[in-house]
């Protein structure tokens, strides 16, 4: 599997020689013909500064342009959209102080080259058959698609089976909101398995950033597996984080959740963790009290129930379990409800109530 913390930085970069581009098509010329190259992506003074020699092209790149200036010794200048050749049959000469841990001439100085101007610098081995991205102090060797797609198309098997852990989490969690059991052990469970399945999405996005045009139905699968569910695991922050209101310090939702993300693996696997950035206290006892929802996210799947009035709901209840139990009146007097919204929002409680329930045992 790629290291995606080197992807990370080549997120722009890939979608520039994904397959399909008029760029990829060229670099996968140069592999075919085994003529090897040396391509810089950009025209900052830093990279004029060490082009040395070579001749003026100034034209749009095309595939078979890129081919035939490849059969020269020297490098390649494109500018930096990568749109237009700018010269060809250079000599790049960067500063030989500059470490590198390569050992053909060519790599060796695609290394310092972009360790030197911060650009893109591409180098395709004449043997080896590869083509090696260079940006800054950071290297990525591109793959086979075949094999990206072997991959991508396994992560998409994982991706499903973490949502169905996901879906069955979220089930028991609605029914024990309903019977009003849920502890906050529960709650950051959810969480967890959120974040889980958030993570390998966002691993399977750099694989499609890479296919290019051959990752679209993945792409369309990776969109159906995570619909939604960033914004329901917003909804269960909303629901149970702690509002510290004697000292003013109401934390925004989106803030709570950046940091479950933002939390290494190990830390994710500890459910204190989650706890402690709810609110909650990260010690291993405050996992097993009980706790009521707000009300946020059950109500949220009532159809027609708009946000604003769902935040006038909650604020004229303690919890969840107050709304449950609320009469038609009591919820008519809410501002922005009324009669035959009040009725709507009872009558969808009862049914999300009996399809949790009966989800819950299938």
């Amino acid at each position: 599997m790629p290291d995606f913390s080197q992807i990370s930085e080549f997120d722009e970069t890939l979608k520039l020689l994904s397959p399909g581009t008029t760029f990829r098509e060229g670099l996968e010329n140069v592999l075919r013909a085994e003529t090897g190259a040396l391509i810089v992506v950009g025209d900052s003074e830093e990279v004029l500064g060490i082009v040395d020699g070579g001749f003026n092209i100034n034209a749009k790149l095309s595939p078979q342009k890129l081919y035939e200036l490849a059969k020269m010794d020297g490098a390649i200048v494109l500018s930096s959209d990568a749109e237009r050749i700018l010269c060809a049959n250079t000599q790049l000469i960067p500063d030989p102080s500059l470490s590198s841990e390569e050992t053909g001439t060519r790599h060796r100085t695609a290394e310092r080259v972009a360790k030197q101007t911060g650009e893109l610098v591409i180098a395709i081995s004449q043997r080896r058959d590869v083509i090696t991205l260079y940006k800054e102090d950071k290297k990525y060797v591109l793959e086979d698609i075949r094999v990206i797609l072997v991959k991508a198309n396994q992560a998409i098997q994982t991706l499903e089976k973490y949502r169905n852990v996901l879906d069955q989490a979220l089930t028991n969690l609605s029914a024990l909101e309903f019977e009003d059991l849920v502890t906050i052990s529960d709650v950051a469970t959810v969480l967890q398995r959120t974040e889980m399945v958030l993570r390998i999405g966002r691993e399977i996005e750099k694989y499609i950033n890479e296919l290019g045009s051959e990752g679209r139905l993945i792409n369309m699968q990776l969109e159906e597996l995570v619909a939604n569910v960033k914004e329901e695991g917003l909804l269960i922050v909303k629901d149970y984080k702690v509002d510290n209101l004697e000292e003013g310090e109401i934390e925004d939702p989106e803030v709570i959740f950046d940091k479950i993300s933002n939390c290494s693996s190990d830390e994710l696997l500890s459910l204190s963790t989650i706890s402690k950035y709810l609110g909650h206290g990260g010690n291993m006892s405050a996992l097993d009290l009980s706790i009521s929802p707000r009300g946020y996210r059950l109500l949220k799947k009532i159809p027609r129930v708009p946000m604003s009035v769902i935040e006038n709901i909650v604020a004229s209840f303690e919890n969840f379990h107050e709304i449950l139990n609320a009469s038609i009146e009591e919820l008519d007097d809410v501002d922005g409800v009324g009669d035959v919204r009040a009725q709507a929002i009872k009558e969808g409680l009862k049914r999300l109530r009996d399809q949790v329930l009966l989800d819950r045992h299938i």
